[in-house]
This record gives structure tokens, C-alpha cells and sequence, in this order.
């Protein structure tokens, strides 16, 4: 029997520990799917920073290393400054990339650094319990702002790839979703583009997407994608923030 849809060979075939309807599975393929048809698994490196990622050194079948919170991007610099031939991704959290790690995206953007990051944003910090983070909504509960985060004592959700996008060492900043089957394919193709910028040489890459965490909304995986669509795209409109005019 023929097969028509297999496992990616960059990603290992084991078993994850994200929770029932969680979207990180989703995206580790489009990652791996990504680095298999640009023929790049021999030469790609991984950073794994603190959060529900912390793991995915385990899943990915490439070189991998693991960074303190936050810390990714520095790392990622350090390893892509050495082995500039390498094509080199962090894989890091809202709450990772975001809060801890905003002064280290900020200037690996601005720097011009030649890496990509998949940022995954699910509006909570998930790991260690449900608190806000830096992107949850406004009158979205948390354990921290059981109320709903009000914006005159927590402040407005942050828009990373708006901010990064006027930084004159990005060369391309995107924002997809996972919350349906159209929307995955365009994920990937942003993914993908990152890539390419990156092996093209052009500067500092970043897709952001947006990403379900039933187990911290306390919603099941189906009404968590529907919650996805119909309250974070509102707020988090996907697209293109910035594209080299070398790979648009």
C-alpha cells in the first residue's frame, strides 16, 4: 500500500508529553516538515529554552541545545556567530520570548542576527500553572488576574512581530495560526520562509503563531480552537509584518 502522509524524518517518532488538544505537536511538524524539504536536516541546530518547549530537544531529530529562560536567542546567536553555515531556530514560549527574554529578542532583532525563532503564543504562561503572560487578552482569566487582565493595573497584551517589524535587522516577521486546516498550511509556508530568509542571509527571522492550551483556558481542545479564532485573532491579526524583497 502506498503511503501518502508519513512522519517527518526530522521529527522522532516517540511520544510527547504536551496535553490532550495542545497545538505544539502541531507546529513541531510543520518545523520538521519544513527543515526536510529545504534538505537542511544535516546542517540545522536547535534551541530549546524553559517552558512547555523545554522538551523539544526529545522530539526533533536534529542537533539540539537547551538555553536558560529566556536566554534562547543569545544562545542561538553564539552558535549561529561560530557555525555560520548551520541554520540555526529557537523554538520559545510567550512567556519565555516575551517576558524573561525581551531584552534578548529585542537585540538579536536589532542586531541583524542570522537565525529564526518560532515563537509560540497561547496567551498564558502554561507550564507552571496558568498565570498572565505577557500576551494573554484583555478580561482573559488567569490564575493571577482572576477578574480578567485589566489594562490599567496589568497593562495592554504585547505585539512582538509589530514591534520587531520596524527594527532595521529584521528582514521578515509573520504572524499564522494552527486553529484550522487552512490556517496550518499558511503556518507552514511562513515557517518555511523563515528558513529560506535565513539561508539566504538576509537578517533576523520570526514567525509567530498562535497557539491553544485547553488544559490552562479550561476549555476542551475543539471550543479551545474555536476561543483561538474567534478571540485571539481579533486582537492578533495574522499576515506579514516584514518581507526581503530577495525571497517575497
Amino acid at each position: 500500500m502506498q503511503k501518502v502522509f508519513t512522519r517527518p524524518a526530522a521529527l522522532k517518532d516517540i511520544p510527547t508529553h504536551y496535553c490532550p488538544g495542545c497545538t505544539h505537536g502541531i507546529v513541531h511538524r510543520l518545523v520538521a516538515e519544513a527543515i526536510d524539504e529545504l534538505d537542511i536536516f544535516d546542517r540545522t541546530i536547535g534551541v530549546a529554552p524553559v517552558g512547555c518547549s523545554v522538551f523539544a530537544y526529545n522530539y526533533f531529530d536534529c542537533d539540539m541545545y537547551q538555553a536558560s529562560h529566556g536566554r534562547a536567542p543569545a544562545v542561538a546567536t553564539g552558535v549561529k556567530r561560530v557555525l555560520p553555515d548551520r541554520v540555526v531556530f529557537t523554538y520559545q514560549g510567550d512567556g519565555d520570548l516575551a517576558a524573561i527574554g525581551t531584552g534578548e529578542i529585542v537585540h538579536a532583532a536589532a542586531r541583524g542576527e542570522k537565525f529564526t525563532v518560532i515563537f509560540i503564543n497561547n496567551a498564558i504562561y502554561a507550564m507552571t500553572g496558568g498565570q498572565m503572560a505577557p500576551t494573554t487578552l484583555l478580561g482573559q482569566k488567569t490564575t493571577t488576574t482572576p477578574g480578567g487582565r485589566d489594562k490599567d493595573i496589568n497593562g495592554f497584551p504585547v505585539k512582538m512581530p509589530e514591534m520587531l517589524s520596524v527594527l532595521d535587522g529584521t528582514a521578515y516577521v509573520a504572524r499564522v495560526s494552527v486553529h484550522n486546516p487552512a490556517n496550518v498550511v499558511r503556518a507552514k509556508k511562513a515557517i518555511k520562509r523563515a528558513f529560506q530568509v535565513q539561508m539566504a542571509g538576509l537578517g533576523f527571522s520570526m514567525v509567530e503563531v498562535l497557539s491553544a492550551c485547553p488544559t490552562n483556558w479550561g476549555l476542551p481542545p475543539v471550543q479551545a480552537l474555536q476561543w483561538l479564532g474567534e478571540n485571539m485573532i481579533p486582537y492578533y491579526p495574522l499576515g506579514e509584518f516584514k518581507v526581503p524583497a530577495e525571497v517575497g
